[in-house]
């Protein structure tokens, strides 16, 4: 099975309500699905969300990547060779996490369909079912309260909740989305690096205090503040779990080296795909770090891919793969299926993903 082209279309679909955190508001998906065709007819499929507030990477540079980048890199090779396809991927340009990512999914999906066997299996095959949490948007506390009833009656028994836009309202948002859930929810926050690391402490501690339960807290102070990040996870009673620090192995060894967070956060748009996850998650069974497995807001070419490898690797105790159950409809055939927060892997031979509705594609 040898590459023969590489092809970029964008896919646009409307979310369910708007997203709101501490970085950024928006209303839809709007990503590059990427497609690696093949002499044999076989396509793998990828997905890169422009998520420049957190990545750096735009709709026009995930475009540029693929195109004038990594694309001569692998076409006319043969897809049997696929550690020195991911390797040269990697190689091919500097940072571009999301658009090496893509193009990383769709080589995985071709390999396990030359070899007829589903990612999952591929990389360990552990179980066939996850379960997500769901996010629940930084508004005012009312907002969130009815944000909170609706996940519940949706079944959702674990929220990630987004804070840090006004640190003042903060206490307050946490007590009206508990209030709401009750004390069976389990409750997750997102900062977004919206703190600092004294008054990520003071905030922390202050909600735990009013007994507000809260599980983790995900990224409370800036990405760069490695030190900063340390002192809130040594000081705070809410366990830390790094998400925007961590966007290659080399940063996630350097975390666990340092003890600076309780966790960590894999995302296939932050570290390049799933080569330097599985890097990525060698470190923290070595260290016995557990991660969670996150998205950015993404359609269900990219999350599928995640759900692959969260179905593979017992070190993924925590799940954040809420992209689809977030989108208003989903015109892409094949893959996982999402039944609220239940999540069941494909057993298709490489990612499962057949194909999109008519019309939802605009080639570039």
């Amino acid at each position: 099975m040898k590459i023969t082209d590489v092809k970029l279309a964008s896919i646009s679909v409307p979310l369910r309500v708007p997203f709101k955190t501490a970085l950024r508001t928006v209303n839809s998906v709007e990503d590059i699905i990427v497609e690696i065709r093949t002499d044999t007819g076989a396509t793998g499929y990828g997905e890169a969300p422009p998520t420049g507030v957190i990545t750096g990477d735009t709709t026009g540079a995930i475009i540029g990547a693929v195109q004038d980048h990594i694309a001569k890199h692998i076409i006319g090779r043969e897809v049997d060779d696929l550690e020195p396809l991911l390797q040269a991927v990697q190689k091919s340009v500097v940072h571009n996490t999301s658009a090496k990512a893509a193009v990383d999914i769709a080589l995985w999906d071709l390999y396990g369909q030359l070899h007829n066997i589903p990612v999952h299996k591929l990389l360990g095959g552990g179980r066939k079912q996850i379960v997500t949490d769901i996010t629940i948007s930084v508004n005012d506390p009312e907002q969130m309260a009815q944000d909170t009833l609706n996940a519940v009656k949706r079944g959702y028994d674990c929220l990630k909740v987004k804070v840090g836009v006004t640190p003042e309202l903060d206490t307050a948002r946490l007590a009206a989305v508990r209030k709401a859930a009750g004390d069976d929810v389990m409750i997750r926050i997102d900062a977004n690096q919206a703190w600092t690391p004294k008054q990520a402490v003071r905030i922390l501690n202050q909600m735990q205090d009013k007994g507000l339960k809260l599980e983790l807290v995900e990224q409370p102070v800036k990405a760069d503040d490695y030190e900063g990040m340390k002192y809130v996870t040594e000081h705070s009673y809410v366990p830390v779990l790094a998400d925007e620090s961590v966007f290659s192995p080399q940063d996630a060894l350097k975390i666990m080296q340092m003890r600076a967070a309780d966790y960590i956060n894999i995302k296939l748009m932050k570290c390049g795909g799933l080569y330097n996850a599985l890097k990525i998650i060698s470190a923290a069974e070595i260290y016995g770090v557990e991660c969670m497995l996150g998205c950015m807001l993404e359609a269900k070419v990219s999350v599928n891919a995640a759900v692959e490898l969260a179905c593979a690797k017992s070190i993924i105790t925590k799940i954040d793969l809420d992209g689809p159950v977030l989108c208003s409809e989903d015109p892409i055939q094949g893959g996982a299926v999402f039944n609220e927060k239940l999540i069941t892997v494909s057993d298709e031979p490489g990612m499962g993903i057949k194909g999109f509705d008519k019309g939802t594609l605009k080639y570039l």
